[in-house]
């Protein structure tokens, strides 16, 4: 996926390497960034965690958002 992505993938990007980065700092130094900043808001950490979940779900199964669909996004072009 190189070159400019349309949103929907720039943020699902993102929210996947958010949840790598903190499963990596959870599995190897037992920190947990997401509860660190977000802790004192469980709805908030738990709406975080949604996020994350429902990005991965949604490029493992390659999933496009409409600008895709319309041949408009740029994504893997």
């Amino acid at each position: 996926m190189m070159g400019k992505k349309c949103a929907v993938h720039a943020i699902g990007f993102w929210l996947i390497w958010i949840g790598a980065i903190n499963w990596g700092l959870v599995g190897f130094f037992k920190f947990n960034l997401v509860n660190w900043i977000f802790g004192s808001w469980p709805t908030v950490e738990r709406v975080i965690y949604a996020l994350v979940g429902i990005a991965a779900i949604l490029i493992l199964f390659k999933k496009s958002c409409k600008m895709c669909k319309e041949g408009t996004c740029n994504c893997g072009k």
